[in-house]
């Protein structure tokens, strides 16, 4: 296997799972990083969907007392069939969205200049947030209704403009709406599950064809990539969010939408405009 391909898949898979619970976008990221890879035409794009499973992974993993209890409980337990329904219709906003209007999304936003001014405008929300009151009436993702996971699904839609970011539009989004800054971590993280599982499954499905025996290798190399960083990033969110806010991620987010512009501007860096 051309080594050269090794070290970008590697790469994808860390930026992958170091960003993707993050409110920094991880779709952004890689469009970004697969631009100066030159890992950015069809097939690259495909992948950069297709290792979001390893990141998946890596939250089942960690909640998988949870997810274990909720799957024995379904049926007979009124509270694993409350979660399992409040992760449906949080999922159901975003996946009908993206059907019906995804292609154009990915024509006129997947490249890295509205990445980065996403990134930008995204940076000045969060600092926006930060200052507003939080009225918090939801401290646990147990005690969320069907209304207030709707609610949640129709904010994390947000996220099918690239850069936006699905953790940093339903984290925020989760604040403002009343959710503790715990909850509304947790239930990023649990909503990136049939989310992010859904879409990987059908982009690899939609564009088999584009894959041989000789792509296994690329593909399991990004996803242990994105697994393992995952796994960190996720516990670090976790502690993080215990005594910061997320002012420090809305900074990075100005601060690297404004590089990539200005490198844009400049000449610097030849970003694809497609």
């Amino acid at each position: 296997m051309d080594i050269l391909l090794v070290l970008k898949a590697l790469a994808m898979g860390v930026v992958e799972g170091l960003t993707e619970f993050l409110p920094i976008s991880s779709t952004g990221h890689l469009i970004l990083v697969g631009d100066l890879l030159g890992f950015n035409d069809e097939k690259g794009k495909v992948f950069e969907i297709a290792i979001q499973l390893g990141a998946i992974l890596a939250v089942v993993w960690d909640y998988r007392i949870r997810f274990v209890g909720v799957v024995q409980g379904f049926g007979r337990d009124p509270a694993s069939n409350r979660f399992v329904l409040n992760l449906f219709l949080a999922f159901l906003p975003l996946a009908v969205i993206g059907l019906l209007f995804g292609q154009q999304i990915k024509g006129l936003l997947f490249s890295p200049i509205p990445v980065a001014t996403a990134f930008i405008v995204g940076g000045l929300i969060i600092l926006w947030a930060e200052k507003m009151p939080h009225s918090k009436h939801i401290d646990e993702v147990d005690k969320m209704s069907w209304k207030d996971a709707l609610v949640m699904g129709f904010i994390q839609a947000l996220a099918l403009i690239p850069g936006t970011s699905r953790s940093g539009a339903t984290i925020i989004g989760g604040l403002l709406y009343g959710l503790s800054r715990k909850a509304a971590t947790e239930f990023s993280f649990f909503l990136a599950v049939p989310t992010l599982g859904a879409a990987s499954v059908y982009e690899l499905y939609k564009h088999r064809d584009l894959f041989n025996s000789d792509d296994l290798a690329m593909l399991a190399i990004g996803f242990v990539a994105s697994f393992i960083s995952a796994a960190f990033a996720v516990r670090a969110l976790i502690r993080f969010i215990s005594r910061h806010d997320f002012t420090v991620f809305a900074w990075y987010r100005i601060v690297f939408g404004a590089v990539v512009l200005l490198t844009a501007y400049t000449g610097l860096v030849e970003w694809s405009s497609n």
